[in-house]
């Protein structure tokens, strides 16, 4: 199956839907190869960045579930590469 590096950036506005990402979080962890959230109090909100590796469908999946949760913004970005061939 042909896979790629991605990242994920989430800017969580609302901590009331924390528990969401979570658990969406929770159901694609195969994807996830690193995360890191920071609580940026000053700004009132958090962010959490994501390392995912998994093909093109899956992290669409994934960030699709995670951009329709209100309170919460999603951005990604994929490499070009075909892993499966490297």
């Amino acid at each position: 199956m042909e896979t790629r590096i991605g990242i994920v950036g989430i800017v969580v506005e609302s901590p009331d839907c924390a528990g969401r990402i979570n658990d969406i979080l929770h159901d694609y962890a195969e994807l996830i190869v690193g995360r890191m959230g920071i609580p940026y109090r000053e700004r009132g909100v958090s962010v959490i960045t994501l390392i995912v590796d998994g093909s093109n469908d899956e992290i669409s999946a994934l960030t699709g579930r995670l951009g329709r949760v209100v309170g919460a913004s999603v951005k990604s970005m994929v490499t070009k590469e075909n892993r499966a061939e490297l």
